[in-house]
């Protein structure tokens, strides 16, 4: 497989206004996790929705495609982004980083990468990783997967997400919002309305298991801090 790792960003956001630029230790927030995708081998690119994010990662000597603001969601914008990087087609694999991971491990984009490559059916690669604590099963923020796993595996092909409480006393997945996408698979993704699971959980990866795409994820060992909220930011600033 020839994946390329995209990373979609825009300043709009509710909780935390201008978060791309966000700065931290001095670095902008869409920098660090450039940076760290880099880390990876992998050929990367920043989808911006704003020029200032752009000019940032420029500014840092990476590559970034402006996107039209008004893309619904980050699918749709390193959708748009691979088309205009790659309209020939020489990446058969996407891998979408998110940009407030600002020190997710390199690795993270190589396991998605490994698991499109490992198992042939899988349309879209994901992760999950052990609940943080308890409190994580009823938390609604937390998306929680729901995979046929073997016991003892390391990767399992996804049955549901869900922000719901789960049923039972085993621990639950928490799924890492990192997805690696058959270049197909992104594109009827993307050609598809958002579904009725989809607008019910809010949760667009339920949109593919409606549409019968098939999503496995790769477990590892814990989740990268997603800075989300002022709290989160401070909690990266003084990791920084």
């Amino acid at each position: 497989m020839n994946p390329l790792i995209l990373i979609p960003a825009r300043m709009a956001a509710t909780r935390l206004p201008d978060k791309p630029l966000a700065d931290i230790g001095g670095v902008p927030m869409i920098v660090r996790a450039w940076r760290q995708a880099v880390l990876s081998g992998l050929p990367v690119a920043v989808a911006a929705g704003d020029a200032e994010i752009v000019a940032a990662i420029e500014s840092a000597g990476g590559v970034a495609v402006l996107t039209d603001p008004d893309l619904p969601s980050g699918s749709d914008r390193i959708r748009a982004a691979l088309d205009a990087l790659d309209p020939d087609g020489r990446h058969d694999a996407v891998i979408n980083l998110q940009g407030d991971m600002p020190f997710a491990d390199p690795g993270l984009a190589r396991a998605c990468a490994d698991l499109l490559a490992a198992e042939p059916a899988c349309d879209i690669a994901t992760l999950v990783a052990p609940e943080a604590d308890a409190s994580d099963r009823s938390n609604p923020d937390v998306v929680k997967a729901v995979l046929a796993l073997a016991e003892g595996g390391r990767h399992g092909r996804a049955l549901y997400f869900t922000r719901s409480t789960l049923y039972g006393d085993a621990p639950v997945w928490r799924h890492i919002g990192l997805y690696g996408y058959r270049r197909a698979a992104l594109e009827r993704f993307c050609a598809a309305p958002p579904s009725p699971l989809e607008r019910r959980e809010k949760l667009e990866q339920l949109r593919a298991l409606e549409m019968g795409l098939q999503i496995w994820a790769a477990v590892i060992d814990e989740a990268p801090l997603s800075v989300d909220n002022p709290d989160d930011l401070a909690a990266a600033r003084a990791l920084a």
